[in-house]
């Protein structure tokens, strides 16, 4: 079923003027509709509320300051271009502002914005004001000296309190406009990390283990063989808990059967290094288990996010691909599995990458921001770097690897464990379902 002409008008209506209209993404072959995956009963009212929720979103992530602006050629304004940041409702300097004019009886300039006021000194004789302290400001002198001496005096307060946002000022001389970006923001207070001199202050271990205490305890040792003072984080979820002990081992008993995602966000959330190591609990350190080198990449390239290894020499990466959508419709998205951009400067052996699958060092503050959806409890890889796209920047390093347990048969609880890790039918279509709404998407393809 079709949302009506006139709610799609509606919704249309209410983008930001300064966005251009959206237009249509290409689903790539081989993809999903999504559309066709909910009931046809269902599919109207539940795309109305994707749509509602998607304009909220839109409030909250798109700016002004994203408007398209261009340079008019030959004008005699000047003014600043970019960097011009102030604080919410703090009286700024706004720095460059002059008039380079020929010769005239009288030289007159106009400010104007919309989220604030702007002043100026008291002007000299023969110069004149108005507006000052309000959201226009008209000045005019005979004197192009004397008037580039108040514009270099001129000020903006915003008035609206607001964490990240940003306003548009309009700069006038006769037929000559300028407008420029002026970002309303309130600083940040820096979280740093003590890093201490040891690994262990540098890195925590944090694994989620189900019904797999035998691979879990093999894990432990392996990781105490190299680094005998990390700490490691254990979120376990299992039906009847044993009692994990050991020093520098934490062990969080969850409720049981939540899955997979809801015990990274536990472990992740009792992480207090700069770095943490996700790790399956049926891996295995081995002498090429070397964290050291993960965090020598991290640290030499500060804008990275993650950094993942390989698993018995087998590197698991993606890139993705995500095209914007129309507003009722939704994106387009491809898993390319194997994807990847270009060679991590300075270390040629790793790539940039959108995506790699669990074994992985990452910043902890970073990954915190973004969050693992405890909704998706077995078919769930991908999904996370999906909501970290462009919050999170991957690179894939085949330097450091770590090995995976063989099967042995000794699990006595490996039945009843394979019933829960395999994914039913019912699991995937929730997942395309969750994909529709909270990712507002048209189809996905997995490559």
């Amino acid at each position: 079923m079709e949302v009506p002409v006139s709610t799609r008008q509606k919704m249309r209506s209410q983008l930001p003027s300064h966005l251009p209209p959206p237009g249509p993404c290409t689903c790539p072959a081989g993809s999903v509709l999504l559309k066709d995956r909910i009931p046809e009963e269902q599919y109207e009212e539940l795309a109305q509320r994707r749509a509602k929720e998607f304009q909220q979103y839109k409030a909250r992530t798109t700016s002004v300051l994203s408007k398209l602006l261009f340079a008019a050629p030959n004008s005699p304004l000047q003014y600043p271009i970019q960097g011009f940041t102030v604080q919410p409702l703090t009286t700024t300097h706004i720095p460059g502002l002059a008039l380079y004019a020929e010769q005239r009886s009288s030289y007159k300039v106009s400010l104007s914005v919309s989220k604030g006021i702007l002043t100026t000194e008291i002007p000299a004789e023969g110069v004149t004001v108005q507006g000052d302290g309000q959201t226009s400001l008209i000045m005019e002198s005979s004197s192009p000296v004397t008037l580039n001496d108040l514009l270099a005096k001129v000020s903006y307060t915003s008035t609206v309190y607001h964490i990240h946002t940003g306003d548009l000022a309009s700069f006038q001389f006769e037929n000559h406009e300028a407008v420029f970006p002026i970002t309303i923001k309130q600083p940040h207070v820096p979280v740093l990390y003590d890093m201490g001199t040891d690994i262990s202050s540098h890195v925590t271990i944090i694994t989620k283990t189900f019904l797999r205490y035998t691979e879990l305890k093999v894990l432990l040792n392996s990781i105490r063989q190299f680094y005998s003072n990390i700490e490691v984080i254990v979120a376990d979820d299992s039906f009847e808990p044993e009692n994990i002990t050991g020093e520098h081992i934490r062990h969080y008993i969850m409720p049981p059967a939540q899955g997979w995602f809801a015990g990274r966000n536990l472990a992740v959330s009792q992480v207090t290094t700069k770095y943490f190591l996700w790790v399956d609990d049926d891996f295995v350190f081995t002498e090429n288990t070397k964290i050291e080198k993960m965090v020598e990449v991290m640290e030499a390239v500060p804008e990275l996010d993650v950094v993942g290894g390989s698993v018995q020499g087998n590197q698991f990466y993606f890139s993705i691909l995500y095209e914007q959508g129309e507003e009722m419709d939704g994106g387009c998205l491809y898993r390319k599995s194997k994807g990847k951009f270009h060679s991590l400067p300075g270390y040629p052996e790793c790539y940039l990458a959108s995506g790699v699958v669990n074994f992985f060092l990452a910043r902890t503050d970073a990954v915190q921001r973004v969050g693992f959806d405890p909704k998706l409890q077995r078919v769930a890889h991908s999904e996370f770097f999906m909501d970290g796209l462009g919050s999170l920047m991957v690179a894939t390093c085949g330097r450091v690897s770590i090995g995976h347990q063989p099967k042995t048969g000794k699990n006595p609880d490996a039945a009843r464990y394979s019933k829960f890790r395999a994914s039913s039918k019912s699991d995937m279509t929730f997942k395309l379902l969750l994909h529709f709404f909270k990712n507002h998407l048209k189809c996905i393809r997995y490559g």
